[in-house]
């Protein structure tokens, strides 16, 4: 009977402990040899990640005026907790945040072309990629760096890729009609290349900026909003997922598509000037999309123009503007400012904004 009590009581302290930020939870295992116990354990690790998975979070890399300083500030903005600071320091180097998946981060330096990072900003662990054996006579278009950068994360099988892609020139000439992926397995420590023909789909910055992992393929949205742009890393083969007919973007409408996370599916939010609709691949084999949502913009109308949405969560949606960050919850109809920057001299809040959910998966 005593040990049936025991058991019980560190199962609630197990459920009690997987709902704690992660630096409250590294601070309750100096507590007791028990506690350390328990929250060190694998399956521990495999429920604290699970409930993160649900609390879909923003974050913001603040740009550091000091050209000299290595550090990089991160916001990490909560709808339930708020915002809190955090930093990249831990990585003894200057870097730009280039995707997020599930907890980790893939960061590029900003002295170094060429070099990556992975890390979890929530643990500080971090690792340096090798470097791909791209030759230096070729380079990625058009400024040195790839055009699309993916970070998949796999809690399940703790392994995790970087991908690379870009269109190819040789020095001097126009780039070649080939887009060349590099793929980094944490599994092996190695890449893969492959080349394969693709038309060139013209990304801007929020379209490379927006990739989303799910169903084992990372998905990008084209800068024509005509279809979404997925790579199979299990197959290293492209393909394309149509939009719903019903949004009729492109051919001049006038409404802007984003690419979203939706409780583990794909989703896009079309935004025009009075509505904001939240679709979701409800059906991911037959590409059968979903209105989900229909929100008015009218209460927000003079930031609409500058405004996007960037991370959701089941009944909340968060979305960053030029000095500003809203959340929309989707179950009382109402927005809240989240952050705001008081000065001038920053780059729009969106330029430098990604979806994150924190983990305490070990990117080593």
């Amino acid at each position: 009977m005593e040990t049936n009590h025991t058991y019980f009581v560190d199962e609630i302290i197990l459920e009690i402990l997987a709902r704690l930020p992660i630096k409250s939870l590294i601070r309750t295992k100096c507590v007791c040899k028990l506690w350390y116990n328990l929250a060190s354990h694998k399956s521990f690790t495999q429920l604290y990640n699970h409930l993160s998975l649900k609390n879909a979070m923003l974050l913001l890399q603040v740009t550091d005026s000091s050209t000299d300083s290595t550090s990089s500030m991160i916001l990490l903005i909560d709808h339930k907790r708020g915002v809190s600071e955090s930093s990249l320091d831990f990585i003894k180097d200057r870097v730009k945040i280039r995707a997020s998946c599930n907890g980790l981060l893939c960061c590029s330096s900003v002295p170094d072309k060429g070099v990556y990072y992975v890390c979890n900003p929530m643990t500080r662990e971090f690792k340096l990629l090798p470097r791909s054996r791209e030759r230096p006579v070729t380079r990625f278009y058009p400024d040195g760096e790839a055009t699309l950068v993916g970070l998949t994360c796999d809690l399940l099988s703790n392994r995790y890729n970087v991908v690379l892609a870009g269109y190819h020139r040789m020095f001097g000439h126009r780039p070649e009609g080939k887009l060349i992926c590099s793929v980094y397995d944490s599994g092996t420590n190695k890449w893969r290349k492959y080349v394969s023909d693709q038309d060139d789909h013209g990304f801007t910055h929020m379209n490379r900026n927006q990739v989303v992992f799910v169903n084992g393929s990372l998905h990008w949205m084209t800068q024509s909003f005509a279809y979404i742009l997925v790579l199979d890393l299990s197959l290293d083969s492209w393909r394309r997922i149509l939009l719903p007919e019903e949004m009729g973007c492109g051919n001049g409408s006038g409404n802007r598509v984003y690419l979203l996370e939706f409780d583990g599916k794909l989703s896009v939010i079309q935004i025009s000037s009075v509505w904001m609709n939240i679709w979701v691949l409800q059906d991911y084999g037959k590409g059968k999309w979903d209105l989900i949502d229909r929100v008015s913009l009218r209460c927000i109308r003079g930031m609409v123009p500058g405004i996007f949405p960037i991370s959701q969560g089941g009944d909340y949606v968060f979305l960053a503007g030029h000095k500003q960050v809203l959340v929309y919850q989707r179950k009382t109809r109402s927005w809240k400012e989240m952050y705001s920057v008081k000065n001038n001299s920053t780059m729009p809040l969106w330029f430098s904004a990604h979806s994150f959910r924190g983990t305490i998966f070990s990117c080593r």
